[in-house]
């Protein structure tokens, strides 16, 4: 047999073994679904989507993951993986529902994300004060707020929230903010102007300064809606996160574009109640 033929044998081999183990994968993660749904059947049925949730318990499984992890994946790629798991078994039995500070594609949706993972139900909202109401309300279980920048500097009006409400901080979540430059042109001589939110312009300065000078810049409300903007205009480009590329379906031509690699933004999650302290209610 030729090595050629040996190789591709091998080859063949290994990505049998990899479909058998996607099937025990599978097979196990659905097996986890329904004994979720048997706690939500040992629960009462009238309990709440907050009465469900128990982040002490994420906690606790969270931390095992951590603890059983060698490799060779991360313990930050292990974890992601569990928290979606986790969000997906817990929507088997009552959906939380997360208001935040929109719109979509922004970085409090990715924080959202972060925490909560991809099987909550998001309400987008076009203020904090508005995140404050839904969850004071009841019409979210929880809220996500941005709180402090680590190059701006802290988020003045969400901390005034916090004296015309009585609602509780419920976790923290400490997000790396990665600025980037999203533009159907294909280069920079073709770009006329530059949207993006006041802070993330003030971020990419230098970068401006040096790849575009004298460019147009245009502040708007928040990253998403500079990727709104842009996304039928070639002539012109978007400050924003990946999130916001993925949502507007725009390019990134250049990545990581901010002054300051380890720029990060804190965000709060608020709610009604105050629960057990977990040991893990900070999320990075």
């Amino acid at each position: 047999m030729s090595d050629s033929k040996q190789d591709k044998s091998g080859l063949e081999a290994v990505r049998d073994e990899i479909d058998r183990l996607d099937e025990q994968i599978q097979g196990l993660i659905s097996e986890r679904a329904r004994l979720a749904f048997r706690v939500r059947e040992s629960k009462a049925d009238s309990l709440s989507a907050v009465e469900f949730y128990r982040p002490e318990r994420e906690a606790q499984v969270l931390r095992g993951v951590i603890e059983r992890n060698q490799g060779p994946l991360s313990d930050t790629e292990m974890l992601r993986l569990f928290r979606e798991i986790m969000s997906a078994c817990l929507a088997q039995q009552v959906p939380l529902k997360v208001a935040y500070l929109g719109p979509e594609g922004t970085f409090t949706q990715q924080a959202v994300h972060r925490h909560f993972g991809h099987s909550v139900h998001t309400l987008s909202l076009p203020a904090i004060d508005n995140v404050f109401e839904q969850v004071q309300s009841g019409e979210a279980d929880f809220g996500v707020v941005p709180v402090e920048n680590s190059t701006q500097g802290i988020v003045s009006h969400t901390l005034d929230m916090f004296l015309l409400s009585d609602l509780k901080i419920c976790g923290e979540i400490e997000l790396r903010v990665h600025q980037n430059l999203l533009t159907r042109a294909r280069g920079l001589d073709q770009i006329e102007r530059v949207y993006s939110h006041e802070q993330s312009l003030s971020q990419c300065k230098n970068w401006l300064r040096a790849q575009l000078p004298g460019i147009e810049l245009i502040a708007v409300g928040s990253n998403s809606e500079a990727a709104r903007r842009v996304r039928n205009a070639p002539e012109a480009a978007a400050i924003a996160g990946r999130s916001a590329a993925e949502v507007y379906g725009l390019p990134v031509l250049f990545a990581d574009i901010e002054v300051h690699p380890d720029n990060t933004t804190r965000f709060l999650v608020i709610g009604r109640e105050i629960f057990a302290p977990s040991g893990q209610d900070k999320t990075t």
